[in-house]
């Protein structure tokens, strides 16, 4: 039980880390900032990120929740996946400042949705 309450602890903050972290380079990205350069901005997300997803692997072991049979947790890695694909389009590879800061909305978007399904342990967290 120790395990699980320290394992959630880190997956709950290193979630919130990385949308914090995830915000705030949009901003610098919508800006042009040339703080999207540094060295540190470049490395920490995805240490950051790492333990995010290892500790998320972790928590379905130990409470036994396999994608599969977890509609949820199925869910929560499509929007993930949808996510990280928005997140690299709006901080990466997207051709124009339009494409990118729409990227950028519609990751947050699905970082909000993931939310409420993490919450709501419900593939559709706001059907009546």
């Amino acid at each position: 039980m120790a395990a699980y309450v320290v394992l959630y602890a880190v997956h709950v903050g290193t979630a919130c880390l990385s949308i914090a972290g995830f915000f705030v380079r949009g901003i610098w990205m919508l800006q042009s900032s040339e703080r999207l350069q540094q060295r540190w901005v470049k490395i920490v997300p995805h240490i950051n990120d790492t333990i995010l997803l290892l500790t998320a692997i972790a928590l379905a072991f130990i409470t036994v929740q396999y994608p599969g049979p977890a509609t949820w947790l199925n869910a929560k890695i499509i929007g993930l996946l949808v996510y990280i694909v928005l997140g690299v389009i709006a901080l990466k590879r997207g051709k124009s400042r339009r494409v990118r800061a729409s990227a950028w909305c519609l990751a947050l978007i699905t970082y909000a949705y993931i939310m409420a399904v993490a919450f709501t342990k419900n593939a559709f967290p706001l059907a009546l």
